[in-house]
């Protein structure tokens, strides 16, 4: 029902910027609950920040609470993160996700049916 496709990795210094895109097709966008989740190598999937899409209301990991947002624009049908004060802890495959669910749980992965294939971030020291 819903594709995905990420944008916006890359290679920065500690302490700098990037803004992560994710363009979402085949279903209302504005209906759907979205998420972003990061791998870094030899570690688990985990939850990073995602948002009620009908609604707006956003939820954080504590890593990255005050450092990351997390915003959509329904009319372009996109989802966006933006990142500041990258950390090298922060290298990681980012991945979007959305879930058509009615009873969803923010950074529970099972609760996501559609994944794209991932923007890679690189955090320099």
């Amino acid at each position: 029902q819903v594709q995905l496709v990420e944008s916006g990795g890359g290679s920065v210094q500690a302490g700098g910027s990037l803004r992560l895109s994710c363009a979402a097709s085949g279903s209302t966008y504005s209906s759907t609950h979205m998420g972003w989740f990061r791998q870094a190598p030899e570690k688990e999937r985990e939850g990073v920040a995602s948002i009620y899409s009908s609604s707006g209301n956003t939820f954080y990991a504590d890593s990255v609470k005050g450092r990351f947002t997390i915003s959509q624009d329904n009319n372009k049908n996109t989802l966006y993160l933006q990142m500041t004060s990258l950390k090298p802890e922060d290298t990681a495959v980012y991945y979007c996700a959305a879930s058509t669910r009615s009873v969803w749980t923010p950074f529970r992965a099972s609760d996501y049916g559609y994944w794209g294939q991932g923007t890679q971030v690189i955090v320099s020291s």
